[in-house]
């Protein structure tokens, strides 16, 4: 027999409801009948939830693009923001909604359901929250410590350069000779240096790789492929001459990173084949190398809008003149006395000189993109470059 006013279920014996203690009424049919309703304040956060949870994916798409490569934002900001707005209201009405519902529940005998409704308008907010928290932060902390690695890295080249320097008459690492040019073609795997540079019988001429440049150090001062990695570089492997068919030579045996040498370094290096190749006497301030130039094709990004970068705009101007891996932020930078400083803006040379360009007679922290053939303007001219992909 259902209570009169609870409308739960009692044995026909009972006086009174065991559940609300109100008179039972043994017979039947003075019974009330009893309408059990689903919570409206439940069905609504329900549905804020999910009107929050579905307005927050524009934020998320937009994030995952700007984390990943330098691109433009996919949404306007202007809609961006109206529609990140609306979904924190929806989602905060949603578990307020929710935790009302539940207790308005729970307290009212069994005349309202709809707890599942209310128990999911509380935790599908909560769940996104954390998940929102969570990807603006674990990437930022990731990318920390792959800057942090890659400083490590830079750091040990610059102490590698500087053996090397003292014993080659305090020259930093140039392949070739001194009228030597940069190209993309080298013979990697050759038996000597003039089939692998493309030099004359005297040693003159030859066009050549930047990266074959630094192998220099992979052959004379003991460093290993793994220290030109960069962890934020995507694409990037360690160089491994088995996977090109040598299984038989030795890393000293060879010429530059393989045949695709742009697949396994991430760092640019002042441009070393002109009349202002790096020594030991040069300014201490001169940087020598760093992560990749953004303004020269990289693989696995794509190369930045030089009209976009400003170094006296906001904040968003000067990132475009930073570099991919660490998200824009910072580039590693190896300074001619082998420190290592993470700056945010590519101004880092000597008198803010523009590391990524070349002073071209006009604002040299703003200078012009480097290709190939462009040639540092002065001694105190910081250029770094990098190969580019060749298709």
């Amino acid at each position: 027999m259902n209570c009169p006013e609870c409308g739960k279920e009692n044995p026909d014996s009972a006086k009174n409801c065991q559940f609300c203690n109100a008179p039972m009424n043994n017979t039947t049919d003075s019974a009330k009948p009893v309408t059990i309703k689903v919570s409206r304040l439940a069905t609504t956060g329900i549905i804020l939830a999910i009107c929050g949870l579905i307005l927050i994916i524009p934020s998320l798409i937009n994030l995952r693009a700007t984390k990943t490569s330098y691109r433009n934002i996919p949404i306007p900001y202007e809609i961006l923001s109206i529609l990140s707005y609306i979904s924190l209201f929806s989602l905060g009405g949603a578990i307020t909604l929710g935790l009302v519902s539940f207790i308005k529940i729970e307290i009212n005998g069994g005349k309202t359901t709809g707890r599942n409704f209310a128990i999911g308008a509380i935790l599908i907010p909560i769940f996104t929250f954390l998940f929102l928290i969570w990807s603006v932060f674990y990437p930022k902390v990731r990318s920390v410590a792959f800057t942090n690695v890659c400083g490590t890295n830079l750091s040990g080249i610059g102490k590698a350069i500087l053996i090397y320097a003292n014993d080659y008459d305090d020259k930093f690492p140039r392949a070739g000779n001194i009228n030597s040019t940069w190209g993309t073609n080298i013979t990697w795997n050759a038996t000597n240096s003039l089939e692998a540079y493309g030099l004359h019988q005297d040693g003159s001429s030859g066009s050549i790789s930047i990266s074959s440049s630094l192998y220099l150090l992979v052959k004379y001062a003991e460093v290993t492929p793994k220290a030109f990695l960069c962890k934020g570089d995507k694409k990037i492997s360690e160089f491994n001459p088995a996977n090109y068919g040598e299984r038989d030579k030795e890393l000293i045996d060879l010429w530059d990173f393989g045949p695709e040498s742009w697949k396994h370094c991430s760092y640019s290096y002042h441009m070393p084949y002109s009349k202002y190749a790096l020594t030991t006497s040069n300014d201490p301030g001169l940087a020598v190398a760093a992560d990749r130039n953004p303004w020269i094709p990289s693989l696995g990004w794509k190369v930045k809008n030089f009209a976009e970068f400003n170094p006296d705009g906001g904040r968003d101007a000067i990132k475009a003149g930073n570099t991919f891996p660490h998200r824009n932020e910072v580039q590693n930078v190896l300074f001619i006395d082998s420190h290592v400083d993470f700056e945010n803006t590519p101004c880092c040379g000597i008198n803010e000189d523009n590391i990524y360009t070349y002073q071209d007679g006009g604002d040299i922290r703003r200078g012009s993109p480097p290709q190939i053939g462009s040639q540092p303007a002065n001694r105190a001219d910081s250029m770094l470059v990098n190969d580019p992909p060749v298709q």
